[in-house]
């Protein structure tokens, strides 16, 4: 059975002939030059959109700037936001399978991971930061100011939101992690432009259409298309944008950075990941497999999170590679929409060329390789693949993959491990797996990254932040701090 667009829903069928290209001021424009939307599982033309270019960027932001500063959304009581936003949350869940399939049509990820994942995980945080909208807070100082002689002071400090937020979204989870920066943002009050990936940009312009269903006024939440070199790299320089929140790689994260600090905008960064996985001698080997499948392989490695360096006792590590091994072997790989695939295309031939060139090279070093079962001809697929032998000055145990790629590295005594671990620049996640409480409680203070899981790995809540250490970023998401990240802090005080 074929599963390409034709297999998808009449809904999905009638967004995807709809969606002509940015979506501004609560409609789409077709404005730019055309470009093809592809399929992964086949490399064919999913849709055509429109992509914008500097000009159209300038207009978005001017139209998010004049609706925050005619105030059409701060201005609603906390409680009327909140309304609105648990609205949207009802209708990103009511339209959940148009959404999941958009996804996997888009990105290729399995539909399963789309429903449970980035449409099941999605409602449930934008309903946990509808709440935050009722109660963001200051607090009040006691002075101790001397003079003038005889005067008394009250001081308070509030939260007010920073203006215009410029949201730039990656290709792995693209309705997912706009949906992290867009609704704290809202529930700050700030209004927000948002420029998704070339390659996966069509869940968040039906996301922008909900959002007006559910009431957010419109010209508050806009998408803008184009190429992160130009209309990514406008929205970050420009001079009405107070705040830019980037997911995707620490070389274009620093150019981010550089750009808002231009003009002094605030930014926040959530960078690559190189996730190690520390399995002990005292570790559930088979809690631990499991955990590097699921750690290693969500999405086809395509995860800034994921488990993608593995540093296993060397009492276990033969064992550990030969059930990694034997699991890769029995998957079944075909299109994200075939409910029985469990490999699924990598989102572009690009990213696809990426990863078969990692493996070729540490192959060519000297490394082990045991590739997994067949995969399709056609589209962008890559065979999971199980890496022993490797050193760990090779690439593929240093460098950011986002593939399915396990690279298995043993190692004699803790102290070793932790080193090893920690060897790296960046620091966004780890898991470490053990069965005592005391190694657990002693070793994840050192270990070097902004999450630490213990016989878990990828799970992730929308109350625990989660951003990371080092080059891997600056800022959070999830929490209070992802919301307090879109406010300024104002201090007040009054002489009576």
């Amino acid at each position: 059975m074929s599963y390409d667009k034709m297999s998808a829903s009449e809904p999905v069928q009638a967004f995807l002939e709809r969606a002509t290209g940015s979506f501004i001021d609560g409609r789409f424009r077709a404005q730019g030059n055309a470009r093809d939307v592809l399929d992964p599982a086949t490399g064919g033309r999913l849709a055509t959109l429109a992509e914008g270019d500097g000009a159209l960027a300038d207009e978005a932001v001017a139209l998010t700037k004049a609706s925050f500063d005619d105030r059409r959304w701060r201005d609603l009581s906390p409680a009327v936001r909140e309304r609105i936003l648990l609205r949207f949350a009802d209708l990103i869940e009511r339209h959940g399978e148009e959404l999941a399939q958009i996804e996997t049509l888009n990105q290729g990820k399995s539909i399963h991971i789309a429903r449970a994942v980035d449409v099941g995980f999605s409602v449930d945080f934008v309903r946990y930061m509808a709440g935050w909208t009722t109660k963001l807070e200051g607090s009040t100082r006691e002075m101790s100011i001397g003079m003038p002689e005889g005067a008394q002071f009250n001081a308070y400090t509030l939260r007010q939101p920073l203006g215009v937020v410029a949201a730039i979204v990656p290709w792995n989870f693209p309705l997912m992690i706009a949906l992290w920066k867009v609704v704290p943002a809202l529930a700050a009050g700030c209004s927000v432009v948002l420029k998704p990936a070339s390659e996966t940009p069509l869940s968040v312009l039906r996301l922008a259409e909900l959002a007006i269903e559910a009431g957010v006024p419109r010209g508050v939440f806009n998408v803008v298309l184009g190429s992160g070199s130009v209309v990514g790299t406008r929205l970050a320089e420009h001079p009405d944008v107070h705040k830019v929140t980037f997911t995707g790689s620490t070389a274009v994260g620093k150019q981010i950075g550089h750009a808002a600090v231009e003009h002094m905008a605030h930014f926040s960064l959530e960078l690559g990941g190189k996730n190690p996985m520390l399995v002990l001698e005292d570790a559930d080997l088979d809690k631990a497999v499991g955990g590097a499948l699921m750690g290693g392989l969500l999405n086809q490695g395509q995860v800034c999170a994921a488990a993608s360096r593995f540093y296993v006792h060397r009492s276990l590590h033969d064992e550990f590679c030969r059930r990694l091994a034997e699991a890769v072997d029995g998957m079944a790989a075909g299109p994200g929409m075939d409910p029985q695939a469990q490999v699924t295309p990598l989102v572009s031939q690009r990213q696809q060329r990426s990863v078969l060139d990692y493996i070729d090279r540490a192959r060519a070093q000297g490394a082990d390789i045991h590739v997994g079962g067949a995969v399709p001809k056609e589209g962008f697929y890559v065979s999971p693949v199980v890496i022993s032998g490797a050193d760990h000055g090779m690439e593929v145990a240093r460098e950011e993959v986002f593939g399915p790629v396990l690279t298995v590295i043993p190692f004699d005594d803790v102290e070793e491990a932790i080193a090893l671990v920690n060897d790296s620049d960046l620091g966004l996640a780890a898991s470490l797996w053990t069965e005592s409480l005391s190694q657990a409680m002693r070793l994840t203070p050192r270990i070097e990254a902004g999450t630490v899981w213990v016989n878990t790995h990828v799970t992730l809540d929308a109350s625990l932040p989660f951003g990371g250490f080092k080059m891997s970023g600056l800022g959070k998401e999830f929490g209070p701090e992802a919301v307090n990240a879109y406010t300024e802090l104002k201090s007040v005080c009054i002489a009576y």
